[in-house]
């Protein structure tokens, strides 16, 4: 929708301040104590299975008539909005809920519940406080869609194709289609992303990795499809789509306009769908929960996939640039965390630093760079390739090295060992993290899903 509006021109502006004034809007209120921003974009985009107005007539759910998120995803744009992540949250995951505020007022104590439950309970200000201390990332904005509004976005862009491996016959999900490929719209649309037993092997997972392929069409429909420069199209495509969904109040389309201009480069191919890993839940076969720790490894990636191009400092532009393979670093933990120092050394070492030692400093409540007295001719500048990895802010190196309480050799796999400064790196207990290139880790590449991923699934 945001890439829609940046197309447009500014000769149909009054118009689509008109269309705006039809969107349902609710304000966020979670409270002021947040997760920092990181310069990314975070969307939380929740479909909602209300049986409230036109959606009736899918009848009453097991816990009546209330409205839980039968889909829970979040867009994440990296800072230099060049790629995006969809990041889907089972359903079924059991998670520490905190303590919340109803929907009619009263304080909803925090406890081990399922996490669409959030949603019902207290709303989607409920939700998005229990995804913010699950990841400790901040959402920024949020779209929730029901089952109509879905079907009237699907009808506006001409229908999705899918294919099936075999025929399909769900009643409940109102979806009776043969094997091989379609093009679905309305009914037919909602019931492929909603059958959980007629295809795969009838958990939410398989689900979600359809709807992961599914929406991959949807972006490619709307950026290749002709949609943008149709008209008629486009009218019919903004009418439903700004009927269809409930967006933050701060969503306004002077913001959509801003969000749009920063990432009109981004295609199909720079986004992706992964799962939060998961494995099930002991004291029930039809949950699961979090895998740990690697859902753990998988937010502080998303938390530090932040900016990576790093403005020149004021005065060195004409210095020579310090590769991360010329610095020689010596990790200190300065926390009460374990192992802290052997981590962050592992993370700079897969990032070509060459880490010569590991150990533990005096309880250091700032993170700091620091470089001999003796190097302040190249100190700074080995410093600066280090202080660029870390994420959220820049670190200024400074004059002096901290005396470790112990510390001994880290085995590092180069062949040779740099000159130049060794740049000592106290963590810190306001530890950033350490920059990295994909939100998604290595070990979680094969959970892919992409423009590539085959639909006949």
């Amino acid at each position: 929708m945001t890439a829609v509006l940046v197309i447009v021109s500014l000769g149909a502006y009054a118009y689509y301040r008109r269309i705006e004034s039809g969107i349902e809007r609710e304000v966020i209120k979670v409270g002021a104590s947040r997760p920092p921003e990181t310069g990314a974009l975070n969307v939380l985009l929740v479909g909602s299975d209300s049986r409230d107005g036109d959606n009736q007539k899918y009848g009453a759910t097991s816990f009546g008539q209330g409205e839980r998120t039968d889909t829970i995803m979040l867009l994440h744009i990296s800072p230099n909005r060049d790629k995006a992540t969809m990041i889907s949250f089972p359903r079924d995951s059991m998670v520490q809920v905190p303590q919340c505020e109803g929907k009619n007022g009263a304080v909803l104590p925090g406890g081990l519940r399922q996490i669409n439950s959030a949603f019902n309970d207290g709303g989607i200000n409920c939700t998005i406080r229990t995804l913010e201390s699950l990841t400790n990332i901040k959402i920024n904005h949020f779209v929730k869609v029901d089952f109509t509004g879905f079907k009237g976005i699907i009808d506006a862009i001409g229908g999705i194709e899918i294919c099936l491996p075999k025929p399909v016959n769900d009643p409940k999900a109102k979806l009776v289609l043969s094997a091989g490929k379609h093009v679905v719209k309305g009914e037919q649309a909602l019931g492929y992303v909603r059958t959980r037993y007629a295809l795969g092997d009838g958990s939410d997972l398989s689900r979600i990795q359809r709807q992961q392929i599914f929406l991959t069409k949807v972006m490619q429909k709307v950026t290749d499809g002709g949609l943008l420069t149709d008209p008629v199209k486009l009218n019919d495509f903004l009418l439903a789509a700004t009927s269809a969904v409930t967006l933050d109040d701060k969503l306004s389309l002077d913001r959509m306009l801003e969000i749009g201009r920063s990432v009109s480069g981004l295609t199909t191919k720079e986004l992706k769908g992964i799962t939060v890993p998961t494995e099930p839940y002991p004291a029930d076969k039809n949950r699961v929960q979090f895998f740990e720790p690697a859902a753990k490894n998988f937010f502080e990636n998303v938390r530090n996939d932040v900016e990576v191009t790093v403005a020149p400092t004021p005065g060195k532009s004409s210095a020579p640039k310090v590769e991360n393979e010329q610095v020689r670093v010596q990790v200190l933990n300065g926390t009460a965390e374990t192992g802290k120092a052997a981590v962050v050394a592992g993370e700079l070492a897969s990032q070509g630093f060459v880490v010569t030692q590991v150990g533990t400093a005096p309880p250091a409540t700032a993170t700091s760079i620091r470089y001999a007295k003796k190097d302040t001719a190249d100190g700074p500048a080995y410093g600066d390739a280090l202080a660029a990895r870390l994420s959220q802010d820049k670190r200024t190196p400074v004059a002096g090295k901290v005396k470790p309480v112990n510390f001994k050799p880290y085995e590092s796999k180069v062949t040779k060992t740099p000159d130049g400064p060794v740049i000592q790196l106290v963590i810190g207990s306001d530890w950033p993290g350490v920059r990295v290139a994909s939100a998604i880790p290595d070990s979680l590449k094969d959970k892919v899903v992409d423009s590539t991923t085959n639909p006949c699934v």
